[in-house]
Parts: structure tokens; C-alpha cells; sequence
């Protein structure tokens, strides 16, 4: 590598450097958007990398590779939650390529318009279902001692859709309740 010998150059390159890393820096910690197409019109939600690393980094690589396109919303509660991400129209269920630790101690809470990831009862389960709250769910959030759902992100516009969603007509369907009776699909999910 060359050695400069004009100071000012010198001076400059560095600052280039140095705008170019804060750059990059403040790249990497932006918030993320995406968009999910879905029957009941688009939702478009932030995510927040720096206080759920891990999980935003499995929700978009999840995104990136399609595996949302023609899932539907398969767990609907009105004035709880709505939920997708793992079951097509006909009730197939999709299996995620793996899971992701738990974060919910991160210090964000289940309130309304708040995207978390569903899980079984390990805390460390949560692979590609995930939900919108509708409401404040403060019961979902992590306490002294207990994981919660982790929260990853929010709902920034197409609140309309979730109310739909949330609205529509339930009942059972393969086994499970809480199924909307007309599918609600996911046409794409792609960042914005």
C-alpha cells in the first residue's frame, strides 16, 4: 500500500474511511421493512435488529426465500391476536428450516400492532409462525424467570387488514379452531 505524504490527503482518506464505516454501521442497524401482501389488503411492518438479532435475522432470511408466499392467517382471535406462517389454505402445514433462541427479554412488550414469534411451550421453539397482537397482551411478555413471546417488530401501516383479519369468521378446520372460514392468504412477503 502506498504511504501518503500530503497530510491534507491523508486526512481526507481517513474521513472517507470513517463516513464510509458509519455508513455501513448505521446500514446494519436500520430498521428493516416488509410488506405482506395478504387477501385482506397489505401490512407493512418495521423490524428492530438490535433488540431481537437473531429472530429478525430468521425472519427475513424466511422472507428473502418465499417460505411465507401462500401460507395463510390459520389462528385468528378476535381482541387477542392473529397468527400465520404455518399452514396453506388446505391446511398443510410447512416446516420451518429451523428454530431461533429466545429473545423476549429485549425489553419490548405485546402490545397492539407489536409482531411477535409464536412458539410451543420451549421457549427456544420458535421457528416461522409468528402473530400481530390486536390488543396489549402484557400476560406474553417476559417476566423475572419466564420467557415470553419475543417481539421483533411492529406494524408501521395496513392496520385496516389486521382488523379485518382479526374479524373474520372462525371455526375449526383440519383439527385446529380459530381458522378463519374464508383463508386469508399471504400473496408475498418482501422488504421494502
Amino acid at each position: 500500500m502506498p504511504v501518503m505524504k500530503n497530510p491534507v490527503r491523508k486526512c481526507l482518506a481517513m474521513l472517507a474511511g470513517a463516513a464510509l464505516s458509519a455508513g455501513a454501521a448505521a446500514a446494519e442497524d436500520s430498521a428493516p421493512l416488509v410488506r405482506l401482501e395478504t387477501d385482506a389488503g397489505p401490512i407493512d411492518v418495521e423490524l428492530y435488529p438490535a433488540k431481537a438479532p437473531q429472530t429478525v435475522r430468521n425472519f427475513l432470511e424466511l422472507v428473502d426465500g418465499g417460505f411465507y408466499e401462500g401460507l395463510i392467517f390459520h389462528r385468528v382471535i378476535a381482541g387477542f391476536m392473529i397468527q400465520a406462517g404455518g399452514y396453506d389454505a388446505d391446511m398443510n402445514y410447512r416446516e420451518p428450516p429451523g428454530t431461533v433462541v429466545n429473545e423476549s427479554f429485549n425489553g419490548l412488550a405485546n402490545v397492539a400492532g407489536a409482531l411477535a414469534m409464536a412458539r410451543r411451550p420451549d421457549p427456544d421453539s420458535a421457528g416461522a409462525q409468528f402473530f400481530i397482537n390486536v390488543k396489549d397482551n402484557e400476560s406474553l411478555n417476559a417476566a423475572p424467570g419466564r420467557p415470553g413471546y419475543t417481539v421483533f417488530g411492529k406494524v408501521i401501516a395496513g392496520m385496516e387488514a389486521v382488523t379485518d383479519i382479526e374479524l373474520r369468521t372462525t371455526g375449526t378446520l383440519g383439527g385446529m379452531r380459530d381458522v378463519p372460514l374464508e383463508p386469508v392468504v399471504i400473496r408475498s412477503a418482501k422488504r421494502l
